[in-house]
């Protein structure tokens, strides 16, 4: 990977190490004496721990990757989602694209993306744009994403699939990382996506089991993205296969674990761990912050479990440090 896509991570997760609290009782799992907090323990006071302050977005590389962002006609989950990262990953030369608009038809409750109903409409230069885009910005290794658009028919697999080829066709050495809808579960519209050419098909299952509704959309599913993501991998071995959890709304340790035991049983690769940060006022109440220290344990944990790499750290978010982990780096966490 060139120093272009190393900068990209530099410094961005963990900053420094936090409070030890006391753990729950059915956490045995957590090794070496280090312990997490107490689940009846309210963790949320007053301002946002330092940990968690991320410099605003500026500089030229933020204002290049903008402009070439902006004349292709794309849009990108970094601003969309109000991502911490924009400015440092931004300002490396990277970013990660969103294809098929920036209104999705679902009303996930954590999520900061405008929701609506796009009634079909698809731009159909995207894909070349995005492969003419992706050269520019000389990216070794890029994270195509979107939102859902159950308004297709095919919730969007081919055009999806159209742009992960379009990239390839244009930086044949770049490595493709698909983070996708959950397609209603359609396998066939999974395998389009699959059959693309991508190194990583990525699914997100967002949170534990219990806490699925409401923090999701009910058209999405905890056994739904499992289904995918087991289905992503017996279709093509070969190809990584990646989730995220988002820490933070309510759920238990035991829950983080099981949630883990889930995916393994799916063959899932690879897992991140970040933190829930509140968009606005109308989305899901935040219920703790996670110190560094738990998620240092959690990505332990989850590497004991058999992924392939666990990141975690409250800046943490589902593209951190992708192109190390499709290099099998161990890749552990920025200071």
């Amino acid at each position: 990977m060139s120093s272009n896509i190393d900068k990209t991570f530099r410094g961005i997760a963990i900053i420094e190490s936090g409070t030890k609290y006391a753990t729950e009782a059915g956490f045995s799992a957590i090794k070496n004496g280090v312990k997490t907090r107490r689940d009846a323990e309210p963790l949320v006071k007053g301002d946002k721990p330092k940990w968690l302050r991320a410099k605003m977005p500026s500089g030229k590389g933020h204002a290049a990757v903008r402009r070439i962002v902006k004349e292709h006609r794309l849009s990108t989950v970094c601003e969309e989602s109000m991502c911490p990262n924009i400015g440092e990953c931004w300002n490396a030369g990277t970013a990660t694209i969103m294809v098929m608009g920036s209104v999705c038809t679902r009303a996930c409750r954590f999520c900061a993306v405008d929701t609506g109903n796009p009634k079909g409409w698809l731009d159909a230069e995207e894909p070349a744009n995005t492969g003419r885009a992706v050269k520019l910005m000389g990216l070794e290794y890029v994270v195509i994403t979107s939102v859902d658009r159950d308004d297709l028919a095919d919730g969007g697999a081919t055009h999806y699939a159209a742009c992960v080829r379009a990239i390839k066709a244009e930086n044949p050495a770049t490595a493709v990382e698909a983070l996708t809808p959950d397609f209603n579960g359609v396998m066939e519209h999974v395998e389009i996506v699959v059959d693309s050419g991508l190194d990583v098909f990525a699914q997100n299952v967002e949170t534990v089991r219990r806490l699925t509704h409401p923090v999701r959309d009910p058209r999405a599913g905890y056994e739904q993205t499992i289904d995918v993501l087991r289905h992503a991998k017996d279709y093509r071995p070969e190809v990584l296969t990646k989730t995220s959890l988002m820490l933070g709304l309510g759920e238990r340790d035991n829950e983080i674990m099981r949630t883990m035991d889930d995916l393994r049983d799916a063959n899932v690769d690879i897992l991140t761990l970040g933190q829930y940060l509140r968009p606005t006022p109308n989305h899901l109440a935040l219920d703790r912050y996670v110190t560094p220290d738990e998620f240092d344990l959690y990505r332990r944990e989850g590497l004991d479990k058999g992924f392939l790499e666990v990141v975690a750290g409250p800046l943490v978010r589902s593209s951190y440090r992708a192109e190390q982990v499709l290099q099998k780096n161990n890749v552990g966490l920025a200071v």
